[in-house]
């Protein structure tokens, strides 16, 4: 009887070690991604590019760009070609699921051109993304964009007279 105990308990411990789940993410992971979302902000808004590529993971993603030289160009090419020295990126609403080894996360996007009196809202949007926790901290692994899109109006039939 005492055998068949002890194996029991073995069984146990080891079908307990195999199932055993990251714990849920903590007011410190919160706190962690809520900004590494302000670091990615400030570094493309200030034109660091290493800034920018180093919240993600070496092969992470934005839309199609992967990779640290990727990110890297990009941020080179918003700078210059998009006139990213004018504009300013605005999160809000952000809604984090996960655990404390990986997140999924979805964000509202603004990017405002500062450039213009009054400031001009150039887009609204969102970003879905997907991070994980590295030994330097928590990193995005992907970023995709979405830009909104405002709803489409029908035209009036022919001949109608305007209001």
């Amino acid at each position: 009887m005492k055998k068949l105990w002890l194996s029991a308990v073995a069984a146990g411990v080891v079908f307990a070690g195999t199932c055993a789940a990251a714990s849920p993410l903590s007011a410190q992971d919160y706190f962690e991604i809520q900004q590494l979302y302000a670091r990615y902000n400030i570094a493309i808004d200030n034109g660091d590019a290493e800034g920018w590529a180093a919240t993600f993971t070496p092969d992470g993603a934005f839309n199609t760009m992967v990779g640290h030289d990727a990110l890297v160009g990009f941020v080179k090419m918003w700078r210059e070609k998009l006139n990213g020295a004018t504009r300013k990126h605005w999160n809000n609403n952000l809604q984090v699921t996960g655990d404390s080894r990986e997140a999924s996360a979805f964000v509202y996007l603004m990017l405002v051109d500062f450039s213009t009196k009054p400031a001009t809202i150039l887009t609204t949007g969102t970003y879905t993304d997907s991070l994980i926790k590295t030994k330097d901290g928590w990193r995005f692994t992907k970023r995709i964009t979405k830009a909104d899109v405002a709803p489409t109006v029908p035209s009036p039939p022919a001949g109608t007279p305007p209001k």
